[in-house]
């Protein structure tokens, strides 16, 4: 559960540090004293995205801090875990949130840092927000197949797998095909285009790394002369009369003749033998280089024009000559592709069909799945709303499919089909009896939604892990014995797991196990959100001016300290 929440310059939040306990935790206030900001803070501590407009005016960065407790073997633990969190036996998990001024955001989970995206899969078990969005949405049935399929999660988890699988490839494979059909004529002019583009490039008929060796070549072509001249001079310096190799035998032989007087001369004349030796074989390959250097001015412009040719194709297909022939094969693949359209669409075709049949198999087993979890919710939904003084009211949900000629075929018709199945789902209900059963979006008053929701949200809770449940005045639109009831089936739910409860209504205050009142305060022209939490007398306080209004009576306040003891004497009998 959420033991502590620490924020710090956050809106118009200076600094406030709220102690939550079990069961139901109750925040009161005007409206406009910031009870909203408390869940906004809250929601950065689950993922919500950041922004600068959460810095307090003035400072330069906001801070939201949040102390859970986790029990053994909940599934957060394995998650932190798997980002390299480390929790201590105790459980105790941190998160923190620091938002410069600029909408920079710092994530830290027990300290250590963590991405956004690692927040998002963590932060939804930790703590689950229900809010008057929740009750918007029961106005919109295309969103009723979400409520359906979060209850029966389990049940649909397999089947809605294996269809979600088969879905994407046969929408892949329909867009494909809708694809070719459309783009025939462009098909035409594209095979126009890669013919082209291929026949030049094997017109070309080049070799890998050609270009490089040209590029050489022609390096060596245009400087011949120079190094035809430089390799005769070196020639005749090393074999000409009176040159190296003459002046190096004379010398040998002088050394040869002098050795019978001096020993000594050995190593001197062997080092000379070998530099004789060693200036013939240079002069021998002197002489076969010159004699390979024959040039033709019409080799060096044929090699221009070719090295032309390979320029332009580097200019239209690639960067040298590897990178053209990879292109060429890659759009000689496609125009293979491309000029068996017709039977590439023909294969496409029965390849839909056969994805099409397997799909209405697996969508009428999720059909099937979805109308079984439709009738127990139904069920659940209609007990629950007996507990909230809707007893004579009829619920049901509503599974039916749409034909659609674009789909796929059932039962001898097309029917429309996405990636969530076969089926819409709408909630119906007949609120009295002798009525019939209608969308609950056309006939549901404010305060019969705000029940149904909290129906809804009491029977998903029970399938959740989440120990930290958050409702944000989910009571509007309710007075009376349905105000009572709601709070009611909120202390019920708290029994369980912590509830915390935004509420204008005084008989849901009344049952807090913990009550916090969220008031603003103006010191030296500066606003500020103070929250704090009541003592009993202070309960009654605020009980008082929820029944009374700004007028605080002793009869609002006898009303209230009735109230607080009315809720004690229940939550002992009914919960303890």
């Amino acid at each position: 559960m959420l033991l502590e929440l620490t924020i710090r310059n956050f809106a118009i939040i200076k600094q406030v540090a709220i102690s939550f306990r079990k069961g139901l935790n109750i925040l009161t206030g005007e409206t406009g004293a910031g009870k909203s900001i408390i869940i906004d803070s809250l929601g950065l501590l689950l993922g919500e995205r950041a922004s600068a407009d959460f810095v307090r005016y003035g400072e330069k960065r906001a801070e939201v801090e949040g102390l859970f407790e986790l029990p053994a073997n909940h599934p957060a633990i394995a998650i932190c875990e798997s980002f390299g969190v480390y929790i201590e036996a105790d459980g105790m998990l941190v998160v923190r949130r620091d938002i410069s001024a600029q909408g920079k955001s710092i994530i830290r989970v027990n300290g250590q840092l963590i991405t956004l995206a690692m927040l998002r899969e963590l932060g939804p078990w930790l703590v689950t927000v229900h809010g008057q969005h929740d009750t918007h949405d029961l106005m919109h049935a295309e969103k009723h197949i979400n409520w359906l399929d979060a209850y029966g999660e389990q049940a649909l988890a397999s089947v809605k797998k294996e269809y979600g699988t088969l879905y994407s490839s046969y929408r892949k494979l329909k867009q494909d095909m809708e694809r070719m059909a459309k783009n025939e004529r462009e098909l035409v002019q594209r095979i126009d285009l890669l013919s082209y583009q291929l026949s030049e490039i094997e017109n070309a008929s080049l070799q890998p790394g050609e270009d490089e060796k040209l590029a050489a070549q022609r390096k060596k072509w245009l400087h011949v002369e120079k190094v035809s001249k430089g390799v005769q001079s070196a020639y005749t310096a090393l074999s000409g009369d009176q040159r190296g190799m003459d002046w190096l035998g004379h010398a040998m032989g002088e050394l040869e003749r002098l050795q019978q007087y001096d020993e000594s001369l050995g190593p001197i004349i062997e080092a000379v033998q070998a530099a004789y030796y060693q200036v013939e074989d240079a002069v021998g390959l002197l002489r076969q280089f010159g004699n390979h250097l024959d040039f033709d001015p019409r080799q060096l412009e044929e090699l221009e024009q070719r090295l032309d040719l390979l320029q332009m194709l580097k200019r239209k297909y690639g960067k040298n000559v590897d990178e053209i022939l990879e292109y060429a094969a890659t759009i000689s693949d496609e125009l293979d592709e491309m000029q068996h359209y017709e039977e590439r669409l023909s294969q496409l075709g029965k390849r839909l069909q056969e994805l099409e049949a397997d799909l209405s198999i697996e969508a009428m087993e999720l059909s099937m799945v979805r109308r079984e979890c439709a009738a127990k919710l139904a069920c659940e939904i209609e007990q629950q709303l007996k507990e909230l003084f809707m007893d004579r009211a009829r619920f049901a949900i509503e599974v039916r499919q749409s034909e659609d000629e674009d789909g796929i075929e059932i039962e001898g018709i097309k029917r429309s089909v996405d990636a969530s199945g076969i089926d819409q789902v709408e909630f119906m209900i007949a609120p009295n009896p002798g009525e019939p059963l209608r969308p609950l979006a056309k006939i549901a008053s404010g305060g019969e939604l705000s029940r149904i929701m909290l129906a809804i949200k009491t029977i998903l809770a029970d399938k959740e892990q989440v120990g930290t449940l958050i409702f944000d005045e989910v009571d509007t639109g309710v007075s009376g014995r349905a105000a009572q009831a709601i709070a009611e089936k909120l202390a019920q739910v708290a029994q369980n797991r912590q509830v915390l409860c935004i509420t204008h209504l005084p008989q849901v205050a009344a049952l807090a196990d913990a009550h916090f009142l969220i008031r603003k305060e103006v010191k030296d022209d500066v606003t500020e959100t103070i929250v704090d939490r009541l003592p009993e007398s202070g309960r009654v306080q605020e009980l008082a001016r929820m029944l009374g209004g700004a007028q605080i009576t002793e009869k609002a306040e006898e009303h209230a300290r009735e109230m607080i003891q009315m809720g004690k004497q229940r939550k002992a009998v009914n919960y303890s």
